[in-house]
């Protein structure tokens, strides 16, 4: 299972470049692993994001914008969906992983299967 995030490298949004920079900074400092795909720089990645986000998780007009969180090709959300599981220590849940022994999210866990 590899968690990609597709991004844009050159996006005129400030607004954007902060929500890809808050999750890779994320991912980077818990050691998750992660593909950084660039859909700015690489067409193919950009038609595949638009074609694999779900419909009922569109915008009412547009394309879908990154960043956009998928587990292999099983979408997971786009940046306020990350951020909501990270508000409520469930990103690992949201990632579809295991959380690691000793973690805030395992601990809480552990406590809710006791």
């Amino acid at each position: 299972m590899v968690i990609k995030v597709y991004i844009a490298s050159s996006s005129g949004s400030t607004a954007i470049k902060k929500q890809q920079q808050d999750v890779l900074g994320f991912l980077e400092a818990n050691k998750i692993e992660f593909e950084e795909k660039d859909i700015a720089a690489n067409e193919e990645n950009r038609k595949w994001m638009r074609e694999n986000v779900p419909e009922d998780r569109r915008p009412a007009s547009g394309n879908p914008l990154p960043p956009r969180l998928f587990n292999d090709s099983r979408y997971l959300g786009d940046y306020e969906a990350f951020f909501e599981a990270r508000e409520n220590n469930a990103v690992y849940a949201f990632l579809g992983l295991t959380a690691p022994p000793g973690s805030k999210e395992a601990e809480a866990l552990a406590k809710q299967q006791a």
